[in-house]
């Protein structure tokens, strides 16, 4: 939760995505200080996928969070490639789908957005060579925002008072 409080307060604040952010949000996930850029090849899923590491791999790390806030591309999809970059950039050595989901978030609140609804798009396995299953979180996650915002707005009379129960539980928060 303490991760998530930092996120909100980064997001509130109007900060742009970058590798120290994501890097300080990851070592109170993880609960301990600095956290680095990883130094080799990493593995995930069991082994299965190998990401290497080379000089051009932080760098372009870097360039692809700095993309995730060009207001010409829609928010699912800035949302979802970011989610999918920091995923297989595969940065640190040890909770990078967490940091993921952390840096999802950070968007989507940044452009003032919260979703009720974060499973859906945070339980399926993805290949960092699916580009059916990148397109799909694509459009997942503009359902996930669509939605909560059609529930807002079946909750808010004309004159903004609430009509149903107060307030949305974050989707996240259930999450972390």
């Amino acid at each position: 939760m303490a991760a998530l409080a930092r996120v909100r307060d980064d997001a509130r604040r109007g900060l742009d995505p970058s590798f120290e952010r994501l890097a300080a949000w990851q070592a109170v996930v993880l609960g301990h200080g600095p956290v680095e850029f990883r130094t080799g090849p990493a593995r995930a899923k069991a082994g299965r996928e190998r990401y290497g590491l080379d000089h051009r791999t932080q760098p372009r790390f870097r360039a692809c969070l700095a993309q995730s806030t060009d207001p010409s591309v829609p928010l699912p999809a800035r949302v979802a490639r970011a989610y999918l970059d920091v995923l297989f950039f595969h940065p640190f050595d040890d909770g990078n789908g967490r940091a993921a989901m952390l840096m999802l978030y950070f968007l989507l609140l940044r452009d003032s957005v919260v979703i009720d609804q974060a499973a859906p798009m945070l339980v399926v396995s993805r290949r960092a060579d699916d580009r059916a299953g990148a397109l799909a979180l694509a459009r997942l996650a503009e359902v996930a925002i669509n939605a909560t915002r059609h529930r807002i707005s079946d909750r808010t009379t004309c004159s903004g008072e609430r009509k149903g129960p107060p307030g949305l539980e974050c989707g996240f928060e259930k999450l972390i």
